[in-house]
């Protein structure tokens, strides 16, 4: 009957009878079987209307001859898990990759689109693609619209500041329920420089999707013809055997990393796009996005760092626009899903407003958005967003006030406890100790809202978001929990932070420092049982991308 895949000879009778219990028939199993991987979900608003485009995604399939067969992913939302549900974000990071590897290899799929939105469901899919090497390309979702109140524009990161507002009684509960009620006016992803918005711009960098996939809005007109081109295109990709893994080289990657630091992407892309390379049998370290941070101009600033969204650097041209001005950086002859170069890709389209995306020649700033600090604080590495940290705090030196979990730290800010000055330190928060690595966007965002972002400085084993500002300093390795230095902080030590210098230092003598490693005990550890714990027990530190890896590697 067929000579293809699972629908093969005598042995493929099996699936065909069972693929015919859902309505495909004779002429289905002739022809490429495409995987339509959906991460819907009615419990993420960022992907709440994925599953209309899966529709248009099988429609552009089956218009090229091909045969489209859906199923779910898990899609988790960073916003609705803050605190203690956040234990469980990154974790599943790594289960999406997982879930996708398995049901690729039982159902043996000539080709998959991938559609996801949001922070850990986009690097997942990319992980399961560069794992199972197939032609792939994907349909990312989209940043939500901005809601109004009034003449001002309201999006979810004033919702996390607002906190603070409120707190500080700089807005009325009225004001904080209009930001509450307005701020999400339908699906798609947070329309700032998030880790969504984020981790879809790394997608179409490395060219996986097709122009603009990652900026047009979640509800454009255009989105039905580009998910329909999608559906087309990956029976092009099958036919020419152009597989995913084409698209994970050393250099696309590199690529890839420009694009974040040129925009002022999330620091949560350190933990992602190591983790994604070493899936494709890259080796990639944190110290690569230093050296290309100090080579890559800041071109965009995005909310809350500015008054611009997602939305805005799509309609200065997106991605290509943003290619377009960092060509001269990049590795401009590498492949995309479209059989166009990323040189033809940028030539296609030039910076549409000069306000948004600035030239190589007047940047926003000489260097990217990401710095990587080390010193005995952090010898393994932490992540700083400089790009969101006003000058006067680049460098400061203050008194730590320790914090053994978010909610610790939460409390003080509720309570007004904390001052101008200080420095906070929160720890066993990082992937083995949290478990999970929890972000610690809300007490951050409550510490702008409050007005001390410009006088306090964070650091701490977790990690923070794309919507922070302020010197918040993240995936201090190694962390508490393995015996990390910032496991051995006093309250009133003085830390001293110099980003420029990309320093981060415990100002105590050597000795005592030796004395308080020596006395160190381990903490039991925070969950013993279930997928956490077994997390717990695996999960590489953050330098590392927080990697999945056997009992006996080096975590």
């Amino acid at each position: 009957m067929t000579d293809h895949g699972i629908f093969q000879g005598l042995h493929g009778a099996y699936p065909r009878a069972l693929y015919r219990a859902m309505g495909y028939q004779d002429a289905d199993f002739g022809r490429p079987l495409i995987g339509i991987v959906n991460s819907w979900s009615e419990v993420n608003p960022g992907h709440f209307h994925l599953r209309q485009l899966a529709e248009w995604v099988k429609q552009g399939v089956r218009e090229a001859g091909g045969t489209p067969a859906e199923f779910n992913t898990v899609a988790p939302c960073d916003g609705i898990a803050q605190g203690r549900g956040m234990h469980y974000i990154l974790p599943l990071r790594d289960v999406i990759a997982a879930s996708i590897e398995l049901m690729a290899g039982a159902n043996r799929f000539d080709g998959l689109v991938m559609l996801c939105n949001c922070d850990k469901i986009v690097p997942g899919m990319l992980m399961a693609a560069a794992r199972l090497d197939l032609p792939t390309l994907f349909v990312t979702g989209g940043p939500m619209a901005s809601g109004r109140i009034g003449e001002q524009e309201a999006m979810t990161s004033d919702v996390k500041e607002g906190l603070g507002n409120r707190k500080a009684n700089k807005i009325t509960a009225d004001e904080f329920y209009a930001i509450e009620r307005c701020a999400c006016p339908g699906p798609g992803a947070c329309n700032f420089m998030g880790t969504a918005s984020t981790m879809n711009c790394v997608t179409e960098a490395l060219g996986l999707t097709l122009p603009r996939c990652a900026t047009l809005p979640a509800l454009h007109p255009e989105r039905q013809e580009l998910c329909v081109d999608s559906g087309r295109q990956i029976i092009q990709l099958v036919e020419q055997k152009l597989t995913a893994r084409r698209m994970f080289t050393r250099e696309s990657l590199e690529n890839a990393i420009r694009v974040v630091l040129a925009l002022g992407g999330s620091t949560n892309a350190t933990l992602h796009i190591p983790a994604i390379a070493h899936e494709a049998g890259v080796t990639l370290g944190l110290d690569i996005f230093d050296d290309l941070s100090r080579q890559t101009p800041l071109i965009g600033r995005f909310r809350p760092a500015s008054s611009y969204t997602v939305i805005d650097l799509d309609r200065a041209g997106g991605i290509p626009a943003v290619l377009n001005i960092l060509l001269p950086l990049l590795h401009p002859d590498l492949p995309t899903i479209t059989g166009e170069t990323i040189r033809t890709r940028a030539n296609n389209i030039e910076n549409l407003y000069p306000g948004v995306l600035h030239s190589l020649a007047s940047p926003l700033s000489p260097e990217g958005g990401l710095a990587i600090l080390r010193g005995n604080l952090a010898p393994d590495g932490a992540v700083v967003k400089q790009s969101a940290v006003t000058p006067a705090m680049l460098r400061h030196i203050g008194s730590a006030r320790v914090f053994e979990c978010e909610e610790d730290l939460e409390n003080s800010l509720e309570a007004k406890r904390i001052k101008p000055g200080d420095v906070l330190v929160i720890r066993n928060e990082g992937p083995r100790g949290g478990p999970g690595m929890r972000e610690l966007s809300i007490p951050a965002a409550m510490l702008t809202g409050m007005g001390l972002n410009e006088s306090v400085a964070m650091i701490t084993d977790g990690r923070f978001s794309g919507a922070t500002r302020g010197p918040c300093i993240g995936h201090v390795a190694p962390e508490a929990f393995v015996g990390g230095t910032i496991g051995l902080v006093k309250n009133g030590d003085r830390i001293e932070i110099d980003i420029p210098k990309r320093c981060l230092n415990l100002l105590i003598p050597e000795d005592e420092l030796a004395r308080r490693r020596a006395s160190w005990q381990p903490r039991p550890p925070a969950v013993s049982g279930g997928f956490l714990g077994l997390y717990s027990r695996i999960v590489s530190q953050a330098g590392r991308g927080a990697l999945l890896e056997s009992k006996d590697s080096n975590l």
